[in-house]
């Protein structure tokens, strides 16, 4: 597959990935692990609020994705969001973890085929 269809496929594909997590399983509360990894960390009283709120951000982080701008600090602020949120679930909740603890692994993977396709995949053309 051509680089510049590579590249495109895996923008969509992270794309969709913030967008099933914001939209599906936070705002529209399909997944209630969600709002229970809130409750445990920030406590119950908001949590269904601060769970929704996150979703609308996850659904931002897609359109940003989509719209391509400043990608390369969208690609940073995804690994960041990304791996801060999983390192304090792995500490705090580990239980409420779709694979446990080992879901830390699978967000470094994403982190690492994030940076890969921002910064070594993406063809010259489209810089």
């Amino acid at each position: 597959m051509h680089a510049q269809n590579l590249y495109r496929f895996f923008r969509f594909l992270f794309a969709i990935i913030w967008l099933v997590n914001g939209l599906i399983c936070k705002v529209f509360g399909l997944v209630p692990r969600h709002e229970a990894i809130v409750s445990n960390i920030l406590g119950s009283t908001y949590a269904g609020f601060f769970t929704m709120l996150i979703g609308f951000a996850e659904i931002g982080m897609a359109i940003w994705i989509w719209i391509g701008f400043l990608p390369r600090f969208n690609a940073w602020t995804q690994i960041i969001i990304i791996m801060t949120m999983n390192i304090m679930e792995w500490m705090l909740v580990p239980d409420l973890l779709l694979w446990g603890r080992f879901n830390l692994v699978f967000s470094a993977l994403l982190c690492a085929t994030i940076y890969y396709v921002e910064f070594k995949l993406k063809p010259k053309s489209i810089r």
